[in-house]
């Protein structure tokens, strides 16, 4: 039987040790590479061509969320199951506005997390337990009627995303202009449709903005006054 072919992309990289020994004790998987931050993942997923991604949610660089964007609009047959610490509502609505067919707490059990991986390979779902439930009650909201997730229209194009991620990072214009590649105006010009399209007009609206919908965790960002 083929196995089923895996990219992990995580942060921390005892936690992603750690899948990887999982996934090789249980076999059926392979693992095709391992990236520390989002741009990486998006680079590897290119590369590789996986079956499936096990993506965290905040990651430094390009966050969980937009690097599944990515990863979709080149690679649409390509599964994204989501990973995090968090339940919050608000990281659930996200990852799926995002494209991704599953969300997995990082406490998952070994079973769960393979159990996760081979389903949403066949083409289903998958939510941890706790969170299923929850998304249960609110089914006719997020499913269309194949029983697929809707996705909502993102608000924000992918270079906005970054852009918002570096600012509530506390990076100033000229930090992320140079690690985009792109020119100081063109930032301002981003940080300016931002503002207008969030109605938000300070950095730490935009931050707290961040953090709501997922963009970076709370403990990525520093103190907001």
């Amino acid at each position: 039987m083929k196995k089923i072919t895996i990219l992990l992309a995580e942060d921390h990289t005892i936690v992603r040790e750690g899948f990887r020994k999982m996934l090789d004790l249980e076999g059926g998987f392979e693992v095709l590479g391992e990236a520390p931050d989002g741009r990486q993942a998006v680079a590897l997923a290119r590369k590789f061509h996986p079956d499936v991604v096990l993506m965290d949610i905040a990651m430094p660089h390009l966050n969980g969320l937009e690097a599944t964007r990515q990863i979709l609009k080149a690679l649409p047959a390509t599964k994204v199951l989501m990973l995090s610490a968090h339940n919050d509502d608000a990281y659930v609505d996200t990852a799926i506005a995002s494209g991704a067919v599953g969300f997995l707490l990082k406490q998952a059990s070994s079973h769960d997390v393979c159990r996760a991986i081979m389903e949403v390979h066949q083409g289903k779902v998958f939510f941890s337990p706790s969170i299923s439930r929850r998304l249960n009650r609110l089914q006719p909201q997020l499913l269309d009627r194949t029983g697929q997730l809707k996705k909502k229209v993102a608000q924000l194009t992918s270079r906005e995303v970054e852009v918002l991620q570096l600012i509530a990072e506390g990076k100033a214009n000229k930090e992320t202009a140079d690690e985009l590649g792109i020119g100081l105006k063109t930032v301002e010009k981003h940080r300016e449709h931002l503002m207008q399209k969030l109605d938000i007009h300070d950095t730490a609206g935009l931050t707290r903005y961040a953090i709501s919908a997922g963009v970076i965790e709370s403990s990525v960002q520093l103190t907001i006054i």
